[in-house]
């Protein structure tokens, strides 16, 4: 082979590249010029692809994968250090002696603040103030649940937000009330919905919470930034950001600490105005590069189902008519889902119970037979619980399906966790039915959602792949278990595609950007139980070398 002239300035050999391209599914070596893929072939015809000045990267014999593009991660949100930390805490007793603990380290602090708060660990009740009180003390506390969805406050932090039983609809969530008394428990629903929304995030830093001051969401940025690239993430789709939220991105960008690529969704929440949806358009015409991507709209149809504020077809288990509810009537969400169509807006919709989830999927037929077919690319966010009924309906719309697979382990929704009891035995068949769609035609999109829960997507893969918990053990629901090169496929070109990416990412292929990474083990080749663990030993963006293990 003749060299080609200039030469590449990067060529990476003697690897076993798996890229994701039915055209060309495998090779040995590919070269980069300018950022980009500009041949794949035989480690053997490499050398004519490289100059005095190339750079060679010897995978030495190494897997090769495109880039994991994780389709909704909360990088903004992050993890933050500064918080109490209760992941893992299983008992209240463990979370006094966390809170304890952190609480005599941090005597002077204005707050206490913890994070990753699981509902299971109050045996199946939801928290009260009173819980937290006895080692708070008069020092206002908040502490968030592990999925962001909820709030619990101490008896200060209700006073220090003027929360009565007179008051209880706040700027950051809606704050529970005890059906006796009429008081408020100190247990806060829809925080995601209001509490991360511009409004409810100025509130929050408005009472003095530290969490939310500008520092704070800074710090959780650029640490989720720095682990996304290590785990060889090389896009980024950041699902949930107010107008006030991208100048984080830019600092991150301008400090060097953006080396994946972002798309970064505007939250929509009920009540946005024709001038609040003018200004999301003109922001995604101001972010539009390869770095920095703006656009898409996120909304919300139903919350979660572990405090039953999903919205189910038929009641939850134990709960006689509790079904929970929409935040939209049905005919509403339809037409706001048709305008904001018919203005070219892609909406990413989280729905988690199987009547949140029949509800999208009306709405993008009433928007497919009044505007029209379009390649909208609607995404349905979790897909938790669906009915089998609506799963064909996500090909025929168009809509894809956009899931955590590490959200269906059994450690975390199965048997004996409030997921699977609240659901009851006789739905669990509906849960996260991976298989089901990918065999029905649908996109599967995969991504972690963090920090709800693990951002590794070796993590993510492994509990496609198994349906075990992650240290090993019974699968649940394992007739939803994929293979593993579907859930590779679901974590590169089928969420590159979901974002109208797939001309650029999501595959090596020649013109491509030249977005890759080289794992420490196969695993296309290796038992499913060691696919966690493997690393990403090299990761390249656009040609260049960003991170190494």
């Amino acid at each position: 082979m003749p060299r080609p002239n200039p030469p590449a300035d990067l060529v990476l050999t003697h690897a076993r590249i798996h890229t994701v391209d039915p055209d060309l599914p495998e090779a040995e070596a590919l070269a980069v010029r300018d950022g980009r893929i500009v041949w794949l072939g035989a480690a053997a015809d490499a050398a004519a692809w490289t100059g005095p000045d190339t750079e060679v990267l010897d995978a030495g014999g190494r897997l090769v994968l495109p880039g994991f593009v994780d389709a909704h991660n909360h990088v903004r949100l992050g993890s933050d250090d500064a918080c109490v930390q209760l992941a893992g805490a299983r008992s209240l007793d463990e979370i006094h002696a966390r809170i304890r603990t952190w609480h005599a380290a941090h005597p002077d602090a204005p707050w206490v603040e913890a994070e990753a708060f699981d509902y299971s660990a109050l045996g199946g009740r939801m928290p009260t103030a009173a819980d937290l009180d006895p080692v708070t003390g008069d020092v206002p506390a908040i502490v968030l649940s592990y999925d962001v969805h909820t709030a619990w406050l101490n008896t200060a932090a209700l006073r220090r937000c003027g929360i009565t039983r007179d008051r209880t609809s706040v700027a950051f969530g809606e704050a529970e009330t005890d059906p006796e008394t009429g008081e408020p428990t100190g247990f806060v629903r829809d925080f995601a919905v209001k509490g991360l929304s511009r409004d409810g995030h100025r509130a929050l830093h408005e009472l003095g919470v530290p969490w939310a001051s500008p520092d704070r969401q800074y710090g959780r940025l650029a640490r989720s930034l720095d682990d996304a690239i290590g785990y060889g993430i090389t896009t980024v789709v950041e699902p949930q950001n107010s107008l006030d939220d991208l100048a984080l991105f830019e600092r991150a960008r301008a400090e060097g600490r953006l080396r994946s690529r972002i798309v970064a969704a505007l939250f929509h929440p009920r009540g946005t105005s024709a001038a609040e949806l003018d200004a999301f358009a003109a922001a995604a015409l101001e972010y539009a590069d390869d770095r920095l991507r703006v656009g898409p709209l996120k909304l919300y149809i139903d919350d979660v189902v572990e405090p039953r504020t999903a919205a189910l077809l038929e009641p939850y288990a134990g709960c006689g008519h509790h079904r929970g509810e929409t935040f939209y009537p049905a005919e509403e969400f339809a037409e706001l889902l048709a305008g904001l169509d018919a203005r070219g807006f892609q909406c990413f919709v989280h729905a988690t119970g199987d009547r949140g989830i029949r509800t999208v999927l009306d709405a993008v037929a009433h928007a497919r037979t009044v505007n029209g077919p379009r390649d909208a690319r609607h995404q349905v966010v979790h897909v938790e619980c669906l009915d089998p009924d609506d799963t064909p309906r996500f090909a025929e719309l168009g809509v894809v399906a956009c899931m955590q697979p590490r959200h269906a382990a059994p450690e975390i929704a199965g048997p004996g966790q409030d997921w699977a009891e609240n659901v009851g035995p006789e739905r669990w068949h509906k849960a996260w039915p991976l298989r089901s769609l990918h065999a029905a035609g649908a996109t599967l999109a995969f991504s972690s959602d963090w920090n709800v829960a693990e951002m590794d997507p070796m993590i993510g893969v492994y509990s496609a792949v198994t349906r075990c918990p992650l240290g090993g053990g019974e699968p649940w629901t394992e007739a939803e278990a994929v293979d593993v090169e579907t859930a590779v496929e679901a974590y590169t070109m089928g969420s590159a595609y979901a974002n109208f990416l797939e001309d650029e990412r999501g595959s090596l292929t020649v013109g491509k950007l030249a977005d890759f990474v080289v794992l420490s083990r196969d695993i296309l080749r290796i038992p499913a139980e060691d696919i966690v663990g493997t690393v990403a030993q090299t990761v390249v963006v656009g040609g260049e070398i960003v991170h190494r293990a």
